[in-house]
């Protein structure tokens, strides 16, 4: 290889101390790889800068911003590597105008978001932290006024049947519970396959018990959850977002949890993060919440990190990686010139 196929890391993988934050995230690929020279970049940041991009061939980004203001001028980066499975802090079209691949890592993700949203569909059926704030507070007496909901016949709604979602239904099975779920781009023969109801996305409100969001952030989805929607919800029914908070319209969200129209809900995204600390969805006993970290395991990190890590040396090599979001920048000349460019180097 005539030169190194040169890998940046965002540096929000690393404590204050410079030590990785979330444990072994699969870099022994990278170290094990001939011709693979990478590092973190040089500085923290919320956007990647200008100019920084394109003295790499490959970005493994957890949450900073790639917009086209990164990727102006680009020409030798050839791979967003995105850690995690959402891409709303990635301009795709930015990407593709610039011959750049964008992969995510949907196969790192399904199980860890799946049961973190059981863990909280548990909880919230539970009241498992109303019971904990109790029984620290000696009032023992009081837990006459908080029964729980029973999962057996109930009916679980999920708003998007991709990986995470049917991973989801899949381990929820167990409980007895009834299926059904809305998504615009799975049918309904491919749900029954699944053992799914298909029903459309008003119907999944007005019947279900409890609901998980797990469809992705898309101009489409943006507020998919409005006060109308969230008035379709029955009294006794729990909502569920482990996607993006801007699915769900939080100002509406706010106003029905006020006045107990939903018997509560547990969120571990916001429209804006972090949420502020004065913000009244944490005064309510009713709501359970996360820091956009419900799901961090170890488990999680070392899967992603090992898909993306594959993705990178898939393009080292000249070979299209998986779970590419922009596909349409394959069929590019100058893509496909990136590409043979690596395989040959690498022969």
């Amino acid at each position: 290889m005539n030169m190194p196929f040169r890998v940046g890391i965002t540096q929000d993988f690393l404590k204050p101390d410079g030590t990785l934050g979330f444990g072994d995230i699969g870099l022994d690929l990278l170290n094990n790889a001939a011709e693979i020279e990478w590092e973190f970049l040089a500085e923290p940041c919320h956007e990647i800068p200008p100019g920084v991009a394109d003295a790499y061939d490959a970005l493994l980004v957890l949450a900073p911003r790639v917009t086209a203001r990164s990727l102006d001028g680009c020409r030798r980066l050839s791979l967003v590597a995105r850690f995690g499975v959402g891409y709303d802090n990635v301009d795709v079209e930015a990407c593709t105008r610039n011959e750049v691949i964008l992969s995510i890592t949907p196969e790192g993700v399904r199980r860890p978001v799946a049961t973190s949203a059981l863990a909280l569909l548990l909880a919230l059926s539970h009241k498992l932290l109303i019971k904990d704030r109790l029984t620290r507070a000696g009032r023992w007496a009081d837990k006459l006024d908080h029964m729980g909901t029973g999962l057996t016949g109930r009916t679980l709604g999920v708003l998007g049947l991709g990986n995470i979602g049917r991973e989801l239904l899949r381990l929820a099975a167990p409980f007895e519970m009834r299926h059904v779920g809305f998504d615009p781009y799975f049918t309904s023969d491919a749900a029954a396959a699944a053992g799914i109801e298909w029903q459309p996305l008003d119907r999944v409100l007005a019947e279900s018990d409890f609901v998980v969001v797990c469809c992705a952030l898309t101009p489409e989805t943006h507020h998919l959850l409005d006060a109308d929607r969230l008035r379709l919800l029955k009294p006794t029914a729990y909502l569920i977002n482990v996607a993006r908070g801007p699915i769900i319209d939080q100002a509406a969200l706010t106003d029905v949890l006020r006045r107990r129209a939903i018997a509560g809900a547990a969120l571990d995204v916001f429209e804006t993060e972090p949420i502020a600390a004065d913000d009244p969805l944490l005064q309510f006993d009713n709501v359970i919440v996360s820091p956009h970290a419900i799901c961090w395991t170890d488990e999680l990190f070392l899967a992603n990190g090992r898909v993306a890590c594959r993705h990178i040396l898939d393009v080292a090599a000249g070979r299209v990686p998986t779970s590419v979001v922009n596909a349409q920048v394959l069929e590019h000349a100058a893509m496909h010139d990136k590409l043979t460019r690596y395989a040959r180097a690498g022969a």
